[in-house]
């Protein structure tokens, strides 16, 4: 496509921008109740992953700024999400490690989640499911490497 015959409707980046907010609006929906938020949900699902992940882990795995990942971290700890302890290995490095309350609302978090990724792909095969993924990891492989 080109600058001149650009629509939205063909713009991958629009589209995407666009699929990505009704996502969040969507999954926003469902874990409010729980006490979580579209922000704390990947650092969630990170840690449910893999406890004990340092927050430059976290950065690296979810692709955030150092900061953005602090305040996300801090207003977790507040809320009772998580808990930093020291580093067994580094004094000076602080690891994240979830609390009970956080691990209670893995199942319906994660409920919610694939609620909203089953209603976003209602009508596809499981082919075209797998597809659609393994497209999106490709474009989102092509942009990390940029």
């Amino acid at each position: 496509m080109t600058e001149t015959n650009f629509s939205r409707a063909q713009s991958e980046g629009y589209q995407v921008n666009h699929m990505a907010r009704l996502f969040i609006r969507a999954i926003q929906d469902r874990i409010k109740p729980l006490g979580l938020s579209t922000g704390t949900f990947p650092v969630m699902l990170a840690l449910w992953e893999k406890e004990g992940q340092t927050q430059r882990e976290l950065v690296q795995e979810l692709g955030v700024e150092q900061a953005t990942m602090a305040n996300t971290l801090s207003r977790m700890e507040r809320d009772g999400l998580v808990i930093r302890r020291t580093h067994e290995a580094d004094a000076r490095v602080q690891t994240v490690w979830l609390t009970e309350r956080s691990r209670g609302v893995r199942e319906p978090a994660i409920r919610a989640a694939s609620e909203v990724n089953d209603l976003a792909t209602q009508g596809m095969s499981a082919q075209q499911r797998d597809d659609f993924t393994t497209l999106m990891a490709q474009v989102i492989a092509n942009l990390s490497e940029a």
